[in-house]
């Protein structure tokens, strides 16, 4: 049988891509090293930074220098962002000066704001040159900077930005003009410790391809483009969804994480959650004399709760990803809540029907419930309903109250959210069925 990583020996570079995840870490490295020059300078550039630096660092010291110097400053900032500390300096004394002062820079920010996931490298012009010196310097900066020629940046002599202009708008102005003449003022600009997750919102709403980043006197930095941001929103969206799914964050795509990691990254929630359940089999001896006098009552538990935590992980679910997306903030609270009581009551509705009519058929039908069926229908409809718009109101709410604290929304995940109904739900069916209910089965 022909095993992966001798298929690998012999497969292109786009067929080692697809089957990358699933090579070992030195099958990973005997793939790459088989690639062409050309073919192993592409992938190496496709590749994420925890890869690259995995690949750096086992090649020969001379290699090592040649494919760390091919990798722009933030690229190479974030290689080396991905190795331990002892391995650092020796990485970074084999850049060329200029580079590793631009480097070090990028590393003195955190990784998740705007000076983290910049490049500093930008075509910039005077605003008092003409616009023909604006173009021959222009020319001398693209060979070395292609990646973040979206737009020109134009700087006074402090280096502050004072305006932007487009390639087409230079070459179609008169070639004596002055570029402050032709030049866009007041640009939109980030702060360089700016949330990259405030990065990609912004570079949405204003459809820009690239964003300068400026400190707080207005001095530029380097530039954000959106190619940079694609990556930090995927990032972003995944770590959200790990979250909403009862985990901690994983710091490798699933298949590199250890089995070890993986249960490290897993067991808290679980635990937490497993806590809270037992909190529920505690509430469910407070009423073990009705379940005694109508054990039906039980056949009907799981139904309920289930529906309840399902509506709550609806509505939590929907409402983190809104205040993702910037649909929805803090100030929006009670409008989302009044929304989610409007749907909860329908969607109770619905369910509470389909409860009624499961009872009153299924009596009919096998005559398994008694006399008091009627009863019992009404008891589960009721519940259902109440359990339904209460989990509504739970995963609407919960996301709000974690954001007003400073805690992170996806931390009110789907399991977290059906834990906290289940407990509530649990008191509000047997007070349901207490009402509905006494004297006659209980």
């Amino acid at each position: 049988m022909v095993t992966i990583e001798e298929q690998s020996q012999t497969l292109t570079r786009a067929q080692i891509k697809e089957v990358w995840s699933e090579l070992s870490t030195e099958e990973q490295i005997n793939s790459f090293k088989k690639l062409s020059a050309l073919d192993a300078a592409r992938f190496f550039a496709d590749l994420e930074a925890r890869d690259q630096a995995r690949i750096i660092l086992t090649l020969p010291i001379k290699e090592r220098r040649l494919w760390l110097r091919a990798l722009d400053p933030d690229d190479a900032a974030d290689v080396i962002q991905e190795t331990e500390e002892e391995e650092r300096q020796a990485l970074l004394s084999m850049l060329d000066p200029l580079t590793r002062s631009e480097v070090i820079a990028l590393l003195a920010y955190a990784e998740d704001v705007a000076g983290g996931v910049m490049n500093p490298r930008y075509v910039h012009v005077r605003p008092d040159m003409t616009v023909n010196e604006a173009i021959t310097y222009f020319r001398k900066q693209a060979r070395t900077q292609e990646e973040t020629i979206y737009y020109i940046y134009v700087l006074d002599h402090e280096q502050r930005l004072v305006g932007t202009i487009s390639m087409r708008e230079l070459l179609l102005a008169s070639p004596d003009q002055r570029v402050e003449e032709v030049m866009r003022t007041q640009p939109t600009t980030i702060l360089e410790n700016v949330d990259q997750e405030e990065i990609g919102k912004l570079m949405q709403e204003s459809g820009l391809l690239a964003l300068p980043v400026v400190d707080v006197d207005g001095h530029m930095k380097g530039v954000v483009t959106v190619n940079d941001i694609v990556d930090v929103v995927q990032e972003e969206a995944t770590e959200d969804i790990q979250k909403m799914g009862g985990s901690e964050v994983l710091d490798a795509p699933y298949l590199q994480i250890t089995v070890g990691e993986m249960v490290k990254k897993r067991v808290g929630w679980l635990t937490i959650l497993f806590l809270g359940e037992m909190v529920t089999a505690t509430t469910m001896q407070f009423y073990e004399i009705q379940i005694e006098k109508a054990v039906v009552l039980a056949l009907f538990l799981p139904l309920i709760i289930s529906s309840g935590g399902n509506a709550g992980s609806q509505a939590s679910t929907l409402v983190i990803r809104a205040m993702a997306l910037g649909e929805v903030r803090v100030r929006d609270c009670f409008r989302v809540i009044k929304r989610e009581f409007i749907t909860g009551l329908a969607l109770g509705g619905v369910l509470a029907i389909i409860g009624l009519l499961r009872v009153i058929f299924w009596q009919m039908a096998f005559k398994v419930y008694g006399d008091y069926f009627l009863l019992l229908a009404m008891t589960v409809a009721a519940s259902v309903a109440g359990v339904v718009l209460w989990g509504a109101l739970v995963g609407s709410f919960l996301p709000f109250v974690l954001k007003k604290v400073g805690w992170d929304p996806a931390s009110a995940s789907a399991p977290f959210v059906a834990t906290i109904v289940d407990i509530t739900g649990l008191i509000l069916y047997f007070t349901v069925a207490s009402f509905f209910l006494h004297g006659s089965l209980l």
